[in-house]
């Protein structure tokens, strides 16, 4: 059964298949949807919290 991964900038759920896995130096595993995603997070370091184009997402309370 394919796991369901979400992407590490803009928090959309990748489909199975679908993606990229980038494993940096520390082990950590960042997953994204697209290239755009990659190229703002890591190249150009932006803040997914002042992209317009990110969908903010509520985080519901428990």
């Amino acid at each position: 059964m394919p796991q369901h991964r979400l992407c590490s900038f803009c928090k959309r759920e990748i489909p199975a298949g679908t993606g990229t896995l980038v494993v940096m130096n520390n082990g950590a595993m960042l997953w994204y949807c697209s290239s755009k995603c990659r190229k703002n997070h890591l190249h150009l370091g932006r803040n997914p919290q002042k992209v317009k184009w990110v969908v903010k997402r509520s985080i519901p309370k428990t």
